[in-house]
């Protein structure tokens, strides 16, 4: 990766603009959730409907206790299947103020498994993501795509190359055992027998 493309698209995160950045699935759309009129400018990009929260993103498996409320089942999942594709979804910890929308009470976190994407988070914090197309339309794998489909609207595109990873399996632990939210890439049935400590 090119330094000088990486400060670029530094700089426009932290001028609350949208960048694009690689994962370890597929191109997402990417801002600081830290600064005013950013998540804003993200949803209305996307197309997405308010109900549907933003998942961030973080760079280490240790960063999960600063956001949510841990537990032991979350723990588990975290050591098996972090950095991939595992959005966990938890409460919040106490004085997490992000507005990702949908329900203020809890946070869906996911460490990625890819590397360029985690020394950027190293760089700026915890960042809201989510795929990189409009709501509702199929993904986008490549960045030259991301460049096409969205144009300057865009502010910098983080090439990592082709990006073409099954979606993260999404589940929630804010109620008793595991519900699946999204199938994904991860087999829901092995999840479960790790959450449970099986």
């Amino acid at each position: 990766m090119n330094p000088s493309k990486l400060d670029e698209v530094e700089e426009a995160l932290l001028d609350g603009e949208v960048v694009a950045v690689p994962t370890d699935t597929v191109y997402g759309l990417a801002v600081d959730p830290r600064l005013p009129g950013a998540v804003d400018r993200l949803f209305a990009l996307k197309q997405r409907p308010g109900q549907l929260p933003l998942p961030i993103l973080i760079a280490d498996p240790a960063g999960l206790a600063d956001l949510a409320e841990t537990t032991s089942a979350a723990g588990r999942l975290a050591s098996r299947y972090w950095p991939g594709p595992l959005t966990l979804v938890l409460l919040r910890r106490p004085g997490v103020i992000f507005d990702l929308g949908g329900d203020p009470a809890t946070i869906g976190l996911r460490c990625p498994a890819n590397s360029l994407l985690r020394g950027l988070l190293r760089r700026i914090g915890p960042l809201a993501v989510t795929s990189a197309n409009r709501h509702g339309e199929p993904p986008l794998h490549t960045a030259d795509e991301v460049r096409e489909h969205f144009g300057a609207n865009v502010t910098a595109v983080f090439d990592g190359g082709r990006c073409d990873g099954q979606p993260s399996t999404v589940i929630s632990l804010t109620g008793a055992g595991v519900t699946c939210l999204r199938e994904g890439a991860l087999s829901l049935t092995e999840i479960a027998t790790i959450a449970a400590g099986r």
